[in-house]
């Protein structure tokens, strides 16, 4: 099985064929999405900012960002391991998580804000007895929003036109300190 296919299926690639900190820059189109279905209200901190492919167009449009990163990509503040912090820089947290760290970013999100948390994820990623457990019904979830196209993402680098399309659907989960009720479904 090829590790296109396997990872499509859920099954983790090994070791040697995953990027070593999970990073894969955000389109700038995902970044465009988010902000057509959300306001927010405040600074926003990007707490796993990579290159500043999200914090980039926030601040393009008008935000105030605090970037940071375990890793020194050249952009923000490096060497903050956002798992570990015990204090919110913003109110607002809108992030790339690592993939495998996705969970454990929410709820350090949740924990460290007061207002929204956005965090771009694999579509799939509403699946499961466990997570929903964890995270879905005892969080206050608002939204997921869904890209109708894929989005092209590429390991360790920005993708580009001659990338080959995007094969697996991705969405926006946002959480709102503010929400009660269930969470709504919208599409980008």
């Amino acid at each position: 099985m090829s590790n296109a296919v396997a990872f499509v299926r859920g099954i983790i690639p090994d070791a040697e064929n995953r990027e070593k900190d999970d990073w894969y820059p955000s389109p700038p189109e995902a970044t465009a999405g988010l902000l057509r279905a959300e306001m927010f209200d405040g600074p926003i901190w990007e707490c796993a900012c990579g290159d500043g492919a999200i914090s980039k167009p926030l601040i393009e449009a008008g935000h105030t960002v605090v970037s940071s990163d375990l890793v020194d990509r050249g952009y923000g503040v490096p060497a903050i391991d956002f798992l570990m912090e015990w204090q919110g820089r913003a109110p607002n947290i809108v992030t790339n998580p690592p993939f495998k760290l996705a969970e454990q970013f929410v709820i350090k999100a949740l924990d460290l804000t007061t207002r929204k948390v956005a965090i771009l994820a694999r579509l799939a990623w509403l699946e499961g007895i466990d997570r929903r457990d964890r995270i879905f019904t005892k969080t206050p979830i608002a939204r997921v929003h869904v890209f109708s196209r894929r989005l092209h993402m590429q390991r360790a680098r920005a993708a580009t036109k001659e990338d080959a399309g995007g094969m697996i659907a991705f969405a926006w989960f946002v959480w709102d300190h503010q929400h009660k009720g269930p969470p709504t479904l919208g599409w980008l």
